[in-house]
């Protein structure tokens, strides 16, 4: 089995009792220490949390290994360093004007490391693993906003994990599947977050953390990760609650068949291979990862999952239909001004409301009214902002709380809405990530920064993270959202309740009238009719007559 190939396949080193430096009778020393099965790591201490970085939870998957699942790392001798982080994966280079870009970070394809934050003498406290976004092919846990010590004050273990990134992590291809026993090839950045959530089973413990109360979270890609685990056989058991920020729920490539409208996955891999000049897998493993990744994303290669029947078995949607995902809690959700930082998401508005109302009506037919009661033709601009917001984040968060809430399992859904002053300024307000800096307490002048990111900074905001962190640690540790002098939060059961976060947290029912029920409905037709459904709406729909 494939599951037994990863990261906490048979150990060569007995599982040992972990040990912080100054617990249990040890002599106490400068730093923390702990016994994690394939040895003794050394941390460092900050302000009473154990931080130990650089965590290998797989081996380095490289030369045969790349685009083979995480294989088990092996014992090391004496004690290792575990106060630096590690390298982030191997991806793509973003533009510097970016406002998702941070300052250069050391690469490699040697990367496979998780992080932990711990309080001091800590037992038996739930944990939270992190997954980061960045469209599967930039990021890393490393980043200076996933700092895990906000939670580790509220008696959190948390973790971060890198995963493979780009093409290295997520390119199908015919030779990689006939490697496979099993006959598959692509997820593998999937697979290192499943390698990673095993080294949580087995080793969290030693950190003061409880295996049995992992919750899982992840923002943008982070969120599409989470949601993934939602329905992977491979995932389940290894987590039992599960926060998403701001994902979607499109069609993602099966491994040999086209289907809605995209090639297969095997036939892309075959494509990128073409466009790099190698004719054999094995030039492609010879080739240098940073070339690989960045040849492979100009011949446009998307990092997605791959419908494989064995570690993602249907489409995001379809199994929620059949109530197949994990029964557990969650909490969802998604920001009021997502696309003002992806506007290269967004078609060219129509410039008359006649013209935006004639699309919509040749496009949606019979669904046009209640299109356009939602997405009204008096603003072109605004309302094709506001439909591709929704037909990407705000349908899939509430379609994700609503299918939750089918099976049994509490589920509470959000609405970031906080214009913060360094935001409007740059004319961004709610945009796409902007809930990060209040989820792990980054706010005011001693927060860590990205060069081009508005930070908030005021007693407002510092207010609004408070209850945001209170809100999510709680659900982590009882899977119940409250918060210290703020709003009880409904689930979404209750009226399809959602705490709208703006300037302070406000508990709402019915998030946007009819977004949910016009959404749902162009989704389920272009299912059937064996399309994407996407980014093909609104102003995007194929018109059904002349306008």
């Amino acid at each position: 089995m494939l599951a037994l190939q990863l990261a906490s396949a048979a150990m060569m080193m007995a599982s040992l009792t972990g040990l912080a430096i100054g617990q249990g009778g040890a002599e106490p020393t400068a730093q923390p220490r702990v016994t994690v099965q394939t040895g003794v790591l050394e941390g460092r201490r900050e302000g009473g949390i154990n931080i130990f970085k650089n965590i290998p939870y797989a081996q380095p998957p490289v030369g045969d290994l790349r685009w083979a699942p995480p294989q088990a790392v092996a014992p090391w001798p004496g004690v290792r360093n575990a106060s630096e982080f590690g390298p982030s994966c191997t991806q793509i280079s973003i533009p510097r004007s970016s406002i998702y870009f941070d300052p250069p970070i050391v690469q490699s394809e040697d990367c496979l490391s998780l992080n932990v934050w711990a309080p001091e003498n800590a037992r038996n406290l739930p944990v939270i693993v992190w997954i980061h976004g960045g469209s599967l092919r930039i990021g890393g846990a490393a980043q200076p906003f996933y700092d895990g010590a906000v939670f580790a004050h509220q008696d959190v273990v948390f973790v971060s994990i890198n995963y493979r990134l780009g093409a290295l992590g997520w390119m199908a291809h015919p030779e990689l599947s006939a490697e496979s026993p099993e006959g598959v090839s692509g997820n593998y950045g999937f697979l290192d977050q499943i390698a990673a959530l095993l080294w949580v089973q087995d080793n969290i413990s030693a950190f003061g953390g409880d295996p049995d109360q992992v919750t899982l979270m992840g923002e943008s890609a982070g969120a599409l990760s989470v949601s993934y685990h939602l329905i992977s056989p491979l995932s389940r058991g290894l987590f039992s609650r599960a926060i998403i920020e701001s994902t979607n729920l499109r069609a993602f490539p099966r491994l040999r068949e086209a289907a809605h409208g995209l090639p297969s996955a095997e036939s892309t891999g075959l494509s990128v291979s073409e466009a790099l000049g190698a004719e054999r897998l094995s030039e492609l493993r010879d080739m240098d990862a940073d070339s690989l990744t960045q040849g492979a994303a100009r011949a446009g290669f998307v990092s997605q999952g791959v419908i494989d029947g064995l570690v993602l078995p249907d489409q995001l949607l379809a199994v929620l239909e059949r109530s197949e995902q994990a029964p557990v809690p969650l909490l969802a959700g998604f920001n009021r001004d997502e696309l003002r930082t992806q506007t290269r998401l967004l078609p060219t508005a129509p410039d008359s409301p006649e013209a935006y109302e004639a699309i919509i009506r040749c496009g949606y037919g019979d669904l046009a009214d209640d299109y356009l009661a939602v997405y009204p033709a008096d603003d072109p601009v605004q309302s094709t902002l506001d439909a591709f917001r929704d037909t990407i984040y705000g349908w899939a968060g509430e379609r994700l709380a609503a299918a939750q809430a089918e099976i049994g399992q509490p589920s509470y859904l959000y609405l970031f809405d906080h214009c913060y002053d360094a935001a409007r300024e740059q004319g961004l307000c709610a945009f796409h990530a902007s809930e990060l800096t209040f989820v792990f307490g980054q706010v005011g002048p001693e927060a860590a920064r990205s060069p081009n990111w508005p930070m908030p900074e005021g007693p407002v905001d510092q207010a609004l993270s408070d209850a945001m962190v209170a809100y999510w640690t709680s659900f982590a540790k009882t899977g119940l959202p409250t918060a210290p002098d703020a709003p009880d939060w409904a689930p979404y059961s209750d009226g399809q309740a959602f705490m709208h976060f703006s300037e302070t947290p406000r508990l709402s029912h019915d998030l946007f009238p009819g977004m949910y029920e016009v959404h749902g409905e162009w989704v389920r037709r272009q299912r059937e009719a064996g399309e994407q459904w996407f980014l093909g709406v609104g102003v995007n729909v194929q018109p059904s007559c002349e306008t």
